[in-house]
């Protein structure tokens, strides 16, 4: 009988501990950064894998503007890098990430606007980034957007940033669309295009890379406002505490290290960290 009751007293104890590791586990297995900071948690950020100088994917990993400040961020949320995993945040797919819950936070040269805003909130902003075209080095016939009237000006497949141009400044530009950015590049280092047009930041990004220091300028034309923020789903708490890791990161000198690093060779003449919730028009 003694047996018996000890038998029964194990089995309960036993039945206790599996209970308790299987809670443990859940929490383990948890990949939402609104569940937790670190520990054995991961985050998953959205970034662009194809943007030198902003979010470019490398053979040794992740580089870029963008992947400074969502490393810096999630830092501060309390991740380190080896807990991050990044995923290709693609133009066209962003909120729709954000909406489903793919990913915790993007944070991938990504303007906030009217429409955007509506399905989705944004930190930030955390830089201020203008339209503006790439010319060659030694090219001095473009000195203003009118100069572009009747040049080849390069933008890739979909984009508005060309046809923006042709109809507010230069109707008489012409407009050439290739599939990638570094094809544009290439046109206008070949001469078979006199300029292309797309963020200041993005431009200095790729005139930034080895292959190409000293060959390109920018314009400094600073054409629209894109106030780069970064995306997370509609009620997010996490919209505050990216925020306040943004701030800090601005104050301790990290923002503007990421810049040097990342813009500094096309000479890019940043405007000065933005401020939380200051979006110009």
């Amino acid at each position: 009988m003694k047996l018996r009751k000890v038998t029964a007293a194990s089995a309960a104890v036993l039945a206790l501990a599996l209970t308790a590791t299987a809670c443990g586990s859940d929490d383990k297995d948890s990949d939402s950064a609104d569940t937790g900071s670190g520990g054995s948690k991961k985050i998953t950020i959205g970034i662009k894998f194809d943007q030198p100088g902003i979010g470019q994917k490398t053979p040794d990993g992740y580089e870029g503007f963008d992947v400074d400040v969502a490393t810096y961020v999630a830092k501060q949320l309390g991740y380190n890098a080896d807990q991050i995993q990044w995923k290709e945040a693609k133009s066209a797919d962003r909120e729709t990430m954000l909406q489903r819950g793919d990913v915790d936070f993007i944070a991938a040269s990504y303007s906030i606007n009217d429409e955007r805003d509506a399905k989705v909130d944004f930190a930030g902003p955390y830089l201020l980034a203008h339209q503006d075209v790439l010319v060659r080095a030694d090219d001095d016939s473009i000195k203003s957007p009118a100069d572009l009237n009747d040049k080849k000006l390069c933008s890739v497949v979909g984009s508005t940033s060309a046809q923006n141009v042709k109809e507010k400044l230069a109707p008489k530009a012409q407009l050439q669309e290739y599939p990638t950015y570094s094809a544009c590049l290439t046109g206008v280092q070949n001469k078979a295009i006199d300029a292309l047009t797309t963020d200041d930041s993005i431009l200095a990004g790729y005139a930034s890379q080895a292959n190409f220091k000293g060959k390109f300028k920018l314009g400094g034309f600073k054409m629209t406002n894109e106030n780069y923020g970064i995306g997370v789903k509609n009620g997010s708490d996490l919209k505050a505490k990216i925020n306040t890791a943004l701030e800090k990161m601005v104050s301790d000198g990290s923002w503007e290290k990421a810049v040097t690093a990342n813009f500094g060779p096309a000479n890019y003449k940043n405007e000065p960290a933005p401020k939380i919730g200051n979006i110009v028009k």
